[in-house]
């Protein structure tokens, strides 16, 4: 891309100014409304993000709490027993888009029932302990995708505002420096030929008076 400050002063490269300024003035707008939406997005994602993590931190006491309680009844070989009949999670991430950033907006969070044929819990603790640990991964599911959610958006928000940013400062004054100057040597020009002109119409009425 030829540099604004290359563009000869002509009339053509005045219109080729007036263009790309008035591209440059319209993307920042648009870009700035862009940041307004983000901003508030990645907000209301940032305190998604909070509570989705008090809530994981809270389960997660709660389930150690139980588990403890548990261990103490029933010893490690109870804490085994009771493991084996647990099966694997699986997340699955749905989707959400705001002003064209894609972002987590729900986990998904899938956890087996107990293979019929595996032992139960041999205490009631460990009992408690297994459904609070199952709304601990749950809870930490949801964390995750609010955390990545939140980074995400805010990634995006970042970029936005240094290309703004760019535009505001340096793109734009720049188009207008280079603007004014053809403007000016246009004028001066303009002001050059108008001189010219007059000085020889003048010489042209002093020989017809001869």
């Amino acid at each position: 891309m030829t540099s604004a400050a290359r563009i000869p002063p002509s009339r053509a490269g005045r219109l080729r100014l007036r263009r790309s300024l008035a591209v440059a003035l319209r993307g920042a707008d648009v870009l700035e409304q862009k940041l307004r939406i983000l901003r508030m997005r990645h907000q209301l994602l940032l305190e998604a993000e909070r509570a989705c993590a008090d809530r994981w931190h809270e389960q997660v006491k709660v389930a150690e709490a139980w588990l403890l309680s548990g261990l103490l009844l029933g010893g490690e070989q109870a804490l085994a027993a009771a493991v084996a009949g647990v099966g694997t999670a699986e997340i699955a991430l749905d989707e959400a888009t705001t002003m064209g950033v894609r972002y987590p907006s729900e986990a998904l969070c899938v956890i087996p029932d107990r293979a019929p044929t595996s032992a139960a819990p041999r205490n009631t603790a460990l009992v408690h302990a297994e459904a609070a640990y199952r709304e601990a991964v749950r809870a930490a599911a949801e964390y995750a995708a609010a955390r990545a959610a939140a980074r995400i958006v805010g990634t995006e928000l970042l970029r936005v505002r240094q290309r703004v940013r760019a535009l505001r400062r340096h793109s734009i004054p720049r188009l207008e420096q280079a603007l004014a100057r053809i403007d000016l040597a246009l004028e001066q020009g303009e002001h050059e030929d108008a001189v010219r002109r007059r000085w020889a119409a003048r010489r042209v009425g002093e020989r017809g008076t001869l």
